[in-house]
């Protein structure tokens, strides 16, 4: 498929936040105990997993813009049997992990607004994947967007 202008800016301004949470410095502080620390490293920890684990089962499909590569291929085991965009998971983990290690808020923040632009980058995303796989309906229904959906039964 072929990128459009919106593929461009999703990625601009993904790119300006990553920039945002890397560059500048701890603006608003909070202090956190041992504990909230430690759950921020494992928040961080169990994120890079995902994250890993997501980019390797992609392989060649993998792509930082929305409109799927047009030799990709719908992936729904592993990973991506529970989670549709678990690359958006391991990176919302990981960020807001830190922020809570570091004790940040505006690095929280900045996670928020990625919270944002991932929502509205795979509705875009998934639009996209929709006219390309006829069976991707069906498979949004029955996994959770960033997080794996609850069944209770």
């Amino acid at each position: 498929m072929k990128l459009k202008l919106k593929d461009y800016m999703f990625v601009g301004v993904q790119g300006v936040l990553f920039l945002m949470y890397l560059l500048i410095p701890n603006v608003i502080p909070f202090t956190t105990g041992v504990s909230l620390a430690f759950f921020g490293i494992c928040l961080v920890s169990i994120g890079v997993v995902i994250l890993i684990i997501a980019m390797l089962q992609l392989h060649s499909s993998i792509s930082p813009f929305p409109t799927p590569k047009s030799n990709a291929t719908l992936i729904q085991n592993g990973i991506f049997a529970y989670i549709r965009h678990p690359i958006y998971t391991g990176i919302l983990l990981s960020t807001f992990g830190y922020g809570l290690f570091v004790g940040s808020l505006f690095k929280i923040l900045v996670m928020l607004a990625l919270y944002i632009l991932f929502h509205f980058k795979s509705v875009y995303e998934e639009k996209r994947l929709r006219l390309m796989f006829d069976q991707y309906a069906y498979y949004q229904k029955k996994t959770g967007r960033f997080f794996p959906r609850i069944r209770l039964r």
